[in-house]
Formats: structure tokens, sequence, C-alpha cells
């Protein structure tokens, strides 16, 4: 028997068939099948739990309701030309002991067949919400409440439309619109299609209503010679938003806290070519700025000249030069915590040329320097709106902690990150660092050595260190 059909069942069947398969962890027709089973073997019938009061459909879990140990995972595949790295990202998951139940829309199933989804879930695809198979107990109700997270990839603009009007006219919009289960979305389409006013205004719409995203990217579309945001996020990308959102809640030791971070290098314009800068890619900065605003922080990031993206839900302001940045960092004030981790150029050309300089017979011309405004030491002597709490940092290329200690008392911060960044370090630019946090004790400073971390675990241990030192002073 390849499926069973039942029909004409009163409800009081229907709910000992829902508890009974709900408490096994299994669909109601296979829970069917095995009391079909147990009857011709002779078993006993079991009875069916006791119910118990459902939850609200407004709530939202925060964490995973296993099963057998693995979250649980609804993946919804819309119809694009995505949809293919979809299959990969059903694999993502089961690697990271997720179970996975596919629905794939009626467009989806024009890139990829229901048998790849399920030979790779383990799991029978839905695809129908008439299916007269899982339907006789409201299929659709149990693909968006027996999950953990539902996550959409490819999110289509006609999907991500119908979800923020609400419609319900097919099995993956239905299961979207009855869910009380958090929801990821994975956007992808045409350019034009994502920056068209319609998308814009239902994409705000959903973050409104609390639906996740991730992505999507800048690239180049499958159209020949089409190029821009709107290509989905990697399936590796996908997979680490879902673990994000299945984890428990993480603390938010700096809720209420306004941190102001400044990051990367200056560019102090010569002529309207050239410049003085130096090689900051800004990956510290930005990452103190991803980790304070998880720990519940809202977030000022003062950045200079760097291709990096914006860290989600940070506050970025760009600039070019030294003189630019202060200015912007005194807007920003007054901040509970300040952490200085742009590399400022020390100095700026007394005059910049109105036009490129030229060589000439003489040679090249004389560029006289000026210092740029210092502003570590500027915000650390304020009077009024000085921070509570302002971090330097110290890049050297010798004496390391003593060059660290000197800058401390010659600046007037609270404390200083030390690093080497001689360039057979690889700091600058690179994806780690070593530390040193000096901190001032009284008239001593203590020196607290870290191991290599990369600088998102740099960032992590800072932002752990100010949490405590913040519960210590209160």
């Amino acid at each position: 028997m390849a499926s069973l059909t039942i029909r004409k069942l009163d409800d009081a069947i229907k709910s000992h068939l829902r508890l009974r398969s709900a408490s096994n962890g299994r669909s109601v027709e296979e829970e069917v099948r095995v009391i079909l089973r147990d009857y011709c073997e002779g078993r006993p019938a079991t009875a069916a739990p006791a119910p118990t009061a459902a939850p609200a459909q407004s709530e939202r879990p925060t964490a995973p309701q296993a099963v057998h140990g693995e979250a649980r995972v609804t993946l919804i595949i819309g119809g694009g030309i995505a949809a293919y790295k979809a299959l990969d990202l059903i694999r993502r998951l089961k690697e990271r002991h997720i179970d996975v139940r596919c629905v794939l829309t009626r467009a989806a199933q024009q890139f990829v067949t229901p048998l790849a989804a399920s030979a790779l879930s383990h799991q029978r695809v839905h695809t129908d919400l008439f299916d007269a198979g899982s339907e006789f107990d409201a299929g659709h109700i149990r693909l968006a409440r027996e999950c953990d997270l539902i996550v959409v990839a490819p999110a289509t603009a006609d999907l991500m439309a119908k979800m923020a009007q609400g419609h319900a006219d097919d099995l993956a919009s239905a299961i979207l619109l009855a869910t009380n289960r958090p929801i990821l979305l994975a956007p992808a389409m045409n350019p034009l299609m994502w920056n068209n006013a319609a998308t814009r205004r239902n994409v705000l719409q959903l973050r409104r209503d609390g639906v996740a995203m991730t992505g999507p990217n800048a690239g180049e579309m499958a159209e020949a010679g089409e190029a821009g945001v709107g290509r989905m996020s990697e399936p590796t990308e996908i997979a680490a938003a879902a673990i994000d959102m299945l984890r428990p809640p993480k603390p938010r030791p700096l809720a209420g806290k306004h941190v102001l971070i400044t990051a990367g290098p200056t560019h102090e314009p010569i002529d309207p070519v050239r410049y003085i800068a130096n090689r900051s890619s800004g990956k510290q900065g930005f990452a103190i700025a991803a980790a304070a605003q998880a720990a519940g922080a809202d977030v000022t990031l003062v950045s200079g000249p760097v291709g990096l993206r914006d860290p989600a839900g940070v506050t970025v302001i760009r600039v070019e030069s030294a003189r630019d940045m202060l200015d912007q960092v005194e807007a920003a004030l007054p901040a509970d915590i300040a952490i200085f981790a742009a590399a400022v150029a020390d100095w700026r050309v007394a005059s910049e040329g109105a036009q490129k300089l030229k060589k000439t017979t003489a040679g090249m011309p004389q560029l006289a320097l000026v210092e740029n405004p210092d502003i570590l030491a500027t915000i650390s002597r304020l009077k009024d709106e000085r921070p509570p709490l302002v971090i330097g940092f110290a890049a050297e290329t010798e004496h390391l902690i003593d060059n660290a200690k000197a800058k401390i008392a010659r600046k007037g911060c609270d404390w200083i990150l030390a690093n080497d960044v001689s360039p057979a370090t690889g700091v600058m630019g690179g994806d780690r660092n070593t530390v040193h946090l000096l901190t001032r004790k009284g008239k001593d400073i203590d020196v607290d050595s870290w191991p290599v971390m990369t600088k998102e675990q740099v960032a992590d241990k800072l932002v752990a260190a100010i949490a405590k030192a913040l519960e210590e002073s209160s």
C-alpha cells in the first residue's frame, strides 16, 4: 500500500490520532500504519497521551524543541533558479543534526524535483495544500507547528509578497500564515525586482512582523549580463543563520548602553588623486561592533574607508579623514563606552593640492605635513561628555607593552588593547590577532595577555570584559 486515504473520521478520533502521532514524533499517516500493523500482529493498542494546552499562535519559541535530540526545520523551497542551492542547504542542515522536512512550491518543482529533496532529507516532501494523504488531519498546520524554525530558500518576490499581504492560496503560504514559529527568509531575485518599490515595502513589512532575513548578496545573476544585489545567500550562510536562531537567546549584558566605536583607516588627501593612509582593514573594529550589538548595546560605528559590509543592527557612519572622524565621534556623544579601534593617520598635508601634483624637472614637490587631531586623547580629556569607559588601541611594531603603557598614560584613556602589527604577524588586513589588554588599577596598569584568536573571538572577549567591568562597578 503506497499511501493511506482516510475519510469520515469523527473529531474525537482525529484528536486521538493527532495527539498520539505528535507524542511519537510521527505523521498521522505513519501513526495509522503503526496502529494497523499492531492490530494485525495482535499487539495491544497504546493510549494517546493526555492533551496539553496548545501554545497561543502569537508565541514564538526561542529555543529548539528537539525530537530525538534534533532540532526540526520546515524548509520551504520557492520557485527560482536558486532553488538548486536548496538541495545543498538540506545537506548542510543535516550535517548540523537538524531534521528537515521540505515543502516545494509549484514553481520550485520546475527547478528541483520532490524526489531529490526527499532523497537528501530522508523525509516525505510536501507539495500540495489539498493532499488527501495528509490534509485529512490539517497537514499544513503540522508542518507549520511541528518544527522549531521555518526557512524559506529561495524566498522569491512573489512568495514574500504573499507573506506580507497574508495570502494563503497554496501549501507554502498557508504554512507561513498558520505558523507560530520563527521564520528565516533567504531572498533571491533579479536586482531590479529586489529594488522595486513594491518589494522594498514588503521587505519592510516583513521585518516589522519579526521575520528574519539573510542576504541577498551581490554578484552575477543567472541572466546573462545581469549583476547586482539579489543572489541568494550561500547554503553555509543560511545554515549558520538557522543555527543562530535555533540557539537559546544569548545574554544581553550591554542592553541599554550606547557603545561608540571607530574602525578602519583614514585617508588624508594630498591632491584629488593621492592620499596618506595605512593598511588597516577595519575588520577588528567591525567585529567589535557586531559583538557589542549582539550583547544588546545600541552601537554607533564611525568607519574610515573599508570594503566591509555593515554589521546588522549597527548604525554605521562612513568618513574619509581624521577630522571627519572626530566630528562624527563628537556628534555621536554621549556614549557609555567608547572604543577607538581606527588606525587614524597621524599626519596630513598642510595644503591639499587642488589639482593632481606633477613631477617637474626639479623633482617632486615638497609636502609639508601637519599633525592630525588625536581623537582618543580628545575624547579621553572631555569634562562634560566623556564616556565612563574609554578604550584605545596601540598598534606597535616594537617594545609593545612599554609603548602601550606610555600611551595609556599619555592619552588619558582607561583601557588599551595592544597588538603587534609587524608585517610578519599578518594582523593588518588579516583575520587573526594577538592582543594584550592593559587596564588602569589606581596608579598601576595591569596587563592581560590573550592567546592568538580570530578577530571575532577578540571582539567577544573584549565585550565580555566590558560587561564584567560594568557589573562590578554597579
